[in-house]
């Protein structure tokens, strides 16, 4: 009866650490993205098959728990007889590449147009944060289809993947400019800008060693929030045939073949949606984290 009594508080312990690590952490979102990385890191070791190996015979074959699956091919085939998981894993790392890219291009293009913006004021920043909502009221997947579409009339010497990339970046950047210029007006008052000034600094002295590290957790929190909506704007590029080329295994584009067999082969459109879904809202729950461990003032309400 006494080692009863001892366990039970020893396992409520145990459960009140175990409540605390994921009131804590975002334990969930940060090991979907960990797997995120693993298999964009790894897909040549974890996928059992070529992802752009095709099989007829194969074709449309139901994931290994379901009646006609097999357990050499966990998640199924598609319309061609490609292997689902497979394709999956290295769908992996073309979206952690591409969202990589685009995601730094617009942080550091939208932190330096922020920082001048915010810096300078005036007309400087008049012209800055108009543009800004110019580019802003612009349909996006619109623009997009437009560039994509001239791009192959006029046979322009550029792949397809880094047209992507490009137009995602120019997707990016105004995320960050109204926001680091908001923190930039506040931080260009603060005493030490201004002892920087009175001795002599240059502006961009003061822009890069007093005003940049001011802005770095914004910009982050903004960088993993935006990472999720690139994501879903790369998977529509690639549903409506404007994105990444096949046979490259992009998510969205497993989604947009798989969407003709729906009735009888739903697992092609399933598995890849929920991959998308999955690290998305990863991503959204990691930005949401960050933001409440980076802002001083939601900290004090916590």
């Amino acid at each position: 009866m006494s080692s009863q009594m001892a366990e039970r508080p020893a396992a409520l312990r145990a459960l009140r650490f175990t409540l605390h690590i994921l009131r804590t952490w975002p334990v969930v979102p940060l090991s979907i993205l960990a797997v995120l990385v693993f298999a964009a890191l790894f897909a040549g070791s974890i996928s059992p098959h070529s992802p752009l190996k095709t099989s007829l015979r194969e074709r449309n074959m139901p994931p290994a728990w379901l009646e006609g699956g097999s357990t050499n091919h966990l998640l199924g085939t598609d319309h061609v007889g490609r292997d689902v998981f497979s394709r999956i894993v290295f769908g992996a790392r073309i979206s952690l590449t591409v969202m990589g890219i685009a995601v730094a291009t617009g942080l550091v293009a939208g932190v330096a147009l922020g920082l001048v913006s915010g810096y300078f004021g005036g007309w400087t920043d008049e012209i800055i944060q108009r543009i800004v909502d110019i580019w802003n009221a612009l349909p996006f997947l619109l623009v997009a289809l437009v560039v994509v579409i001239v791009s192959h009339k006029r046979e322009l010497d550029v792949s397809q993947t880094t047209l992507i990339m490009g137009l995602l970046a120019l997707l990016s950047w105004s995320n960050f400019v109204k926001n680091i210029r908001a923190e930039a007006l506040t931080l260009r008052e603060a005493d030490y800008v201004m002892a920087a000034r009175i001795a002599g600094a240059s502006n961009l002295r003061i822009i890069v060693r007093h005003l940049m590290p001011g802005v770095i957790n914004t910009s982050i929190v903004i960088a993993t929030l935006s990472t999720g909506g690139l994501m879903l704007a790369e998977a529509s590029l690639s549903f409506l045939g404007a994105g990444i080329p096949p046979p490259t295994p992009a998510w969205g584009l497993m989604v947009a073949e798989g969407r003709e067999y729906v009735a009888t082969a739903w697992w092609l459109v399933v598995i890849p949606g929920m991959a998308i879904f999955l690290v998305v809202m990863s991503l959204n729950f990691t930005g949401d984290w960050l933001r409440d461990r980076l802002d001083p003032k939601l900290r004090q309400l916590a």
